[in-house]
């Protein structure tokens, strides 16, 4: 017990956000303050690790002006972040090469929260949680599943690759790093019993979840038929707002037709325009927006406002959504 609380001892102090010890949690849960007037300003955007080619450069350049404009608050990052096979360790160049020498704009110096993606799944998938990684860039963060608790919303990041089953089927010719994921079923049965618990005690008057595959999608992966299955209940029984993800390398949103969750994809991040459409096997649900090219997203959010926006690579803003909710609503 005492190593185990030295190294989120540590965690915490490299991390630079504040960490909270919930004895009756097991998902690690952080802190990250709102703007004086209580409002957060999000970046999001996803696989996108490309040493800068596929448009990745140009992404990164405009995702810089917007942000300035926004006043980040922090990013995050839907996964699959360093192609094709992940990091090979802590020391692997491509984590400059990658991250920090093409994300440089002064706006984007904020703290990075990620996930991992399936890619980054094949290479060594330790790595990227590696204290090693915070001392060569500060603004990186990742874990496999944590808790981002803000004043005014609660972001529940949540390690979406082990639940599919062709990964561990029928890798083809991959191979993917397991390590602390075997045996699979208590894994993943152990996370969702933990993500429940935590959501249904949430008071947070925004609940966002946020991972790298897809739940609903009309790009080339489509609906990821295992989280649909074990995660999607979960959402709409604790009243989730957001499901944010990657995997598909589009801009989209598709908007649930029997619950108010909102299912937003963030994968434009470098190569894209794949050309493949694949709709949403629920009838019910609505696709609101679809663009099968290189952007990200944004997120502005207060007390009684969620402001999205989708941006292509050259700033227009393709898709513009917003809800609200009563001030005073009860949670």
């Amino acid at each position: 017990m005492a190593i185990k609380n030295y190294l989120l001892i540590f965690i915490c102090v490299i991390v630079g956000t504040n960490f909270i010890v919930d004895g009756n949690a097991e998902l690690q849960r952080f802190e990250h303050p709102a703007k004086a007037d209580g409002s957060l300003s999000i970046l999001v955007v996803g696989d996108w690790g490309r040493k800068g080619n596929y448009n990745q450069s140009q992404v990164a350049f405009q995702m810089g002006i917007i942000g300035e404009k926004m006043d980040l608050d922090f990013i995050i990052s839907t996964g699959d972040n360093f192609y094709p096979k992940g990091l090979t360790d802590e020391h692997d160049t491509a984590f400059e090469e990658s991250f920090t020498k093409i994300y440089t704009a002064p706006s984007l110096q904020k703290q990075w929260y990620s996930v991992l993606g399936n890619h980054d799944y094949r290479g060594d998938a330790l790595a990227q949680s590696s204290p090693l990684l915070k001392q060569r860039d500060s603004k990186w963060f990742c874990l496999k599943s944590y808790i981002l608790s803000t004043d005014i919303a609660e972001f529940f990041f949540i390690d979406t690759t082990p639940f599919q089953d062709k990964y561990f089927t029928d890798p083809e010719d991959e191979v993917y790093d397991w390590r602390g994921i075997l045996p699979r079923q208590n894994y993943l049965t152990t996370l969702l019993k933990d993500l429940e618990s935590a959501l249904r005690e949430s008071h947070a008057k925004w609940k966002i979840v946020v991972g790298h595959h897809t739940i609903r999608s009309a790009g080339i992966h489509g609906d990821t038929k295992e989280l649909v299955k074990r995660l999607l209940p979960i959402l709409q029984a604790n009243n989730v707002d957001m499901y944010i993800n990657g995997h598909d390398h589009c801009l989209e949103h598709v908007s649930s037709g029997d619950s108010p969750l909102q299912f937003l994809t963030s994968g434009g991040g470098s190569k894209a325009w794949r050309g493949n459409y694949s709709w949403s096997s629920d009838e019910n649900d609505q696709t609101k927006f679809y663009y099968d090219g290189q952007g990200f997203m944004t997120l502005q959010i207060t007390q009684n406002e969620v402001e999205i926006n989708f941006y292509d690579i050259v700033g227009n803003i393709l898709h513009k959504w917003g809800t609200s909710k009563s001030l005073f609503s009860a949670i």
